[in-house]
């Protein structure tokens, strides 16, 4: 009996891990308003005409912080192409240590801090960093990662996305 019940909590983990990691369907970004370091706030329907990249992230999480180059590496790569970056720093995430983060590395695009978790929630309970999605001139989610993206097919996506009408 426990082989069995082992046997199928496994097999569901698998099935959530590769949605996690396979969705390619697209769905509409969720409407949320996003509460950025200068104050001002953007919202999904910001996003239309764009292709951007939506990290959640914190300061804590080892994975994120090693990735980050690369996530900046890859904005400074395609921005003037019609590509943006939102990195969500989580609710657990003090603002001082996002704030001297974002300063320090020179984060180039907008980081926001979700104090609430009202983001997190509204992009699908977020629990686990990093997580990104990637977001369709259209404003769908085309794309979402768990742990580090394989950079290289993610760029080959945001040029796929960035030459779509």
């Amino acid at each position: 009996m426990k082989k069995v019940v082992y046997a199928a909590a496994v097999a569901v983990a698998l099935a959530v891990g590769a949605g996690a990691y396979l969705n390619t369907g697209t769905e509409a970004a969720p409407a949320s308003t996003f509460v950025l370091l200068d104050g001002s706030k953007q919202s999904t329907a910001d996003f239309k005409g764009k292709v951007t990249l939506v990290n959640f992230w914190a300061t804590s999480c080892v994975t994120c912080v090693a990735e980050m180059p690369k996530v900046i590496a890859t904005y400074e790569k395609y921005k003037a192409q019609g590509y943006d970056t939102v990195a969500v720093a989580m609710s657990y995430d003090p603002p001082a240590y996002v704030v001297n983060y974002a300063e320090t590395r020179k984060l180039p695009f907008k980081v926001a801090i979700d104090n609430t978790g009202a983001v997190a929630r509204a992009w699908g309970d977020i629990a686990l960093t990093p997580t990104t999605f990637v977001v369709n001139k259209r404003g769908e989610v085309v794309k979402r990662y768990v742990g580090e993206p394989d950079f290289a097919a993610l760029h080959k996506l945001i040029e796929k996305l960035l030459a779509d009408a």
